[in-house]
């Protein structure tokens, strides 16, 4: 008698041979998948004299393990999961020669799963690596930030810079006391005659003069101005005093964006990042060939191409060159493609001075968010410099400084608004310099974007910008204007 629970001897063999091959089809989907781990979409190299930043852009987040060697100074890292693709291979050709601090890139299969990557560095670094979850327009982001040990001063870059293209009959005249690092001239040679000597460093006489006016850092207790010191008679061979207005005037300008940010994309594909930085560059023409009362005028560029500088460091470099004024340049764009015409703003201590104006402010502010910075190295003072709020004092100038750019902007196309509007800006947090924002023209307009790209256009704003700061210093002297600590 058959038993009606027991299969038929045909049915057994074939649901084993089921069972088996399905169990064999998942066993091959979790190894394809574990091999698999990320797919890379998109590898770049962000070469800067402050640092290089390499990224690799993946479809999910990468494990990696990195190791520096000092002799000679290179960075490997170890990233896991993953297999050596062409994506990987690109990185070696993107490398370009005149990079300041990659030599070379090496990629290779170090393992079954593991990539290992090895950058070549031309000088002691202090590599971060770390990695940027999903944001904008980008996905997973594995990145290196290459730092050199020794960082360039900004300041005595500058000033270099100046030196080095000024004339000879330009340059300052010797100190009345030469540095304490210099020995003193012969005896033998007159102490009134002109010009410098052998032993003159006109460029430690600049760094010394304008470190008279050097801000007190962003932690230091507010202090009473000291009086200024008696004026002395201007001897033969002897720099003039403290009381005059002897010394350079710095401007820094500041291109918003840049690098991993491409700021706004107007309708046409133009990028804000591009346009802001060939503005920048025009002004900087105009700056350093201006003087002031007699007094050269230089530009300083808190980036000068096309990388990304994080905000709280856009502030820091500008006190640390101690400028005079601070001009942040942008490209405004909106969620519909009608709204037209320029903007000024200024920092506010309080609310913002429009529903507009918050919006931007918010919007630019979360440009850190997009460029990328490394928050667990994230310098306290930067911190600290994002949260200060500026003095009463400097917000005043900042308005007087945007009313005159505002006006000047208006004689060569439309404004958005006909008055400087206020808001909480990241970069305008500078408590010592009178700082500003403007957004030239708005790149979501298709009309306003062709005007943006067009080179004539390009040149009538720089050229607004710049009778705008020399309206402003005509009536706000440099030397006038006490800073706030």
């Amino acid at each position: 008698m058959n038993d009606p629970h027991k299969p038929a001897p045909s049915a057994r063999p074939t649901s084993r041979r089921a069972v088996l091959q399905t169990g064999t089809l998942v066993l091959l989907l979790g190894t394809q998948h574990i091999a698999r781990g990320a797919t890379i979409v998109a590898v770049r190299v962000w070469p800067a004299p402050e640092y290089t930043r390499v990224t690799i852009e993946s479809d999910g987040p990468l494990v990696a393990k990195q190791f520096f060697v000092t002799t000679p100074p290179r960075l490997a890292v170890d990233i896991e999961g993953i297999d050596l693709s062409p994506e990987l291979r690109e990185l070696v050709a993107k490398v370009k020669p005149d990079d300041p601090n990659i030599a070379g890139i090496r990629v290779g299969q170090n393992a079954p799963g593991v990539v290992r990557l090895v950058v070549d560095l031309k000088q002691a670094a202090m590599p971060q690596v770390f990695t940027l979850p999903p944001v904008a327009a980008y996905r997973h982001r594995l990145v290196f930030d290459l730092y050199p040990a020794e960082p360039v001063d900004p300041l005595e870059a500058l000033i270099a810079e100046r030196l080095r293209d000024a004339p000879a009959s330009a340059l300052p005249a010797p100190t009345a006391q030469a540095p304490a690092a210099r020995p003193a001239a012969p005896a033998a040679k007159s102490p009134a005659a002109p010009g410098p000597t052998a032993e003159h460093d006109p460029l430690g006489d600049l760094i010394a003069q304008r470190s008279q006016q050097r801000p007190a850092p962003a932690d230091a207790p507010a202090v009473a101005a000291a009086p200024p010191p008696a004026a002395e008679p201007t001897r033969p061979g002897n720099r003039a005093t403290a009381t005059q207005t002897d010394r350079i005037i710095i401007v820094a300008l500041d291109p918003g964006h840049g690098g991993e940010d491409p700021g706004a994309i107007g309708p046409g594909g133009t990028r804000e990042k591009d346009v802001v930085l060939r503005v920048a560059h025009l002004l900087r023409d105009r700056i350093n060939a201006t003087t002031i009362g007699g007094n050269p005028m230089r530009a300083y560029l808190t980036r000068d191409g096309d990388y990304f500088v994080p905000l709280g460091t856009r502030v820091q470099k500008a006190r640390r060159v101690q400028a005079d004024l601070f001009v942040s340049i942008h490209a405004d764009a909106f969620t519909v493609p009608t709204a037209r015409g320029a903007s000024v703003f200024a920092l506010s201590q309080g609310g913002a001075s429009s529903t507009a104006a918050r919006w931007l402010a918010n919007k630019e502010n979360q440009a850190d968010l997009v460029g990328g910075i490394n928050v667990q190295s994230k310098d306290r003072h930067v911190q600290r410099a994002l949260l200060d709020m500026s003095t009463t004092a400097q917000i005043n100038d900042s308005l007087k400084l945007g009313a005159v750019l505002l006006g000047e902007i208006g004689n060569v196309g439309r404004l958005h608004k006909p008055r400087v509007e206020q808001a909480g800006f990241a970069v305008l947090k500078a408590p010592d310099i009178p700082s500003v924002l403007v957004e030239t023209a708005f790149i979501s307009n298709p009309e306003e974007e062709k005007r943006l790209r067009s080179p004539a256009y390009q040149e009538q704003l720089a050229d607004a910008l710049m009778r705008g700061i020399t309206r402003y210093f005509a009536k706000n002297p440099p030397l006038a204007r006490s800073r706030s600590v």
